[in-house]
């Protein structure tokens, strides 16, 4: 552990993609800030590996752009069901693929040079009414933010646990040596799971597995896809298999005194709608300028709001992958009407306003009743 600053305006807790878009977020705003993290950098963690271009235009908007020799750009998503087939383009903007080593790299040297101090070999280990205790040492804190992920220790020190739901679901991830096919992220969608195929370089590709089963084997569900083991079965590997879960949950409070919680220790929305990274640097900007004029009321209002459209599509999605014949239905529409399709990517990514959301879904409803 390096240097540790006795007082900050705000001490972060996690060091991951999330704690450090909210340094960058803390120091546009003149905040003096610590992050602490118990690893060290560059960070992993199962993640399919996309960035959707609201996503990509939320790290912009914090000054963060990736390298193009970092990342693979992607234009669209195309849905895959046994034989049937539906894609679109994304109305605006660039999505990336982009390994997370090499995204929290970036992010963490966006962070030092912006000023913030990043502590690593060095956990917080516990709340403190002037602040917290980072390696049992205190450092005074105005605010103290927990970016510490789904497992959050700060979120249970600062009794902000209670929760209106709370679901969990378990992802596996892998790299191969193949060249990309397509300038889509592939989703599959399969019996006990669903697969994302996402380029991350110009000839890597992140095959990410997300199921209900916490003993699916990234192997066993692949062999059950002839096309998929096709591809990769035989294909050389660049990574080991690495799990994690995923958690849909909404909390019934985000703050509490100093304390203020974001990220993934904040809520959830399942890997399933490849929106958590999103979600992540739009709510680092959103606390940061409500931390910078003290009012976390407003956090707790505005982080619900950013939470309902992922949270919806989330919902919308699992719904899908757990009911074949909808799934197989929503499919044919998708396939006789590409426009529809188009206009569900486009709710997905923020796009449009809430009208059109309204719409889109009364279309697609109607649609199915005549499938």
């Amino acid at each position: 552990m390096s240097y540790l600053p006795k007082s900050v305006d705000v001490l972060v807790a996690g060091g991951g993609p999330a704690g450090l878009a909210s340094a960058i977020a803390l120091r546009r705003h003149g905040l003096s800030v610590v992050v602490a993290d118990g690893a060290v950098p560059p960070i992993d963690k199962t993640c399919g590996e996309g960035l959707m271009p609201d996503g990509v235009e939320a790290l912009r908007a914090l000054g963060v752009t990736i390298p193009e020799t970092q990342a693979r750009a992607f234009r669209g998503i195309r849905f895959v069901n046994q034989k049937q087939r539906a894609e679109a383009t994304f109305p605006a903007g660039t999505a990336l693929g982009i390994r997370r080593i090499a995204l929290h790299q970036t992010l963490a040297d966006h962070a030092a040079a912006a000023g913030a101090c990043l502590l690593w070999r060095a956990p917080v280990t516990g709340l403190h009414a002037e602040g917290a205790l980072v390696g049992g040492e205190l450092v005074r804190a105005g605010w103290v933010v927990g970016a510490d992920g789904t497992a959050s220790r700060v979120r249970r020190w600062a009794h902000l646990d209670a929760h209106r739901r709370n679901q969990v679901r378990f992802a596996v991830r892998r790299h191969y040596r193949v060249a990309p096919w397509t300038d889509l992220v592939e989703v599959h969608w399969a019996r006990r799971c669903q697969f994302y195929l996402t380029p991350v370089g110009p000839a890597e590709v992140c095959v990410a597995m997300v199921s209900d089963n916490p003993k699916l084997r990234l192997d066993d569900a692949l062999a059950e896809s002839g096309e998929l083991w096709a591809r990769f079965g035989s294909a050389e590997r660049t990574s080991s298999e690495r799990g994690a879960v995923t958690v849909s949950r909404q909390l019934r409070r985000v703050c509490r005194g100093n304390v203020a919680l974001f990220g993934d220790a904040s809520a959830g929305v399942d890997a399933i709608t490849g929106e958590g990274l999103c979600l992540a640097f739009r709510q680092s900007a959103l606390l940061a300028e409500c931390l910078a004029s003290g009012d976390l009321a407003r956090y707790q209002a505005e982080h619900a709001r950013l939470m309902r459209r992922p949270a919806f599509m989330a919902r919308l999605m699992l719904f899908m992958a757990r009911h074949d014949r909808l799934r197989q239905r929503t499919m044919q529409v998708f396939e006789s009407n590409p426009g529809s399709f188009a206009a569900m990517l486009s709710m997905h990514v923020g796009a449009g306003s809430a009208s059109d959301y309204i719409s889109s879904g009364i279309s697609l409803g109607w649609q199915l009743l005549k499938a």
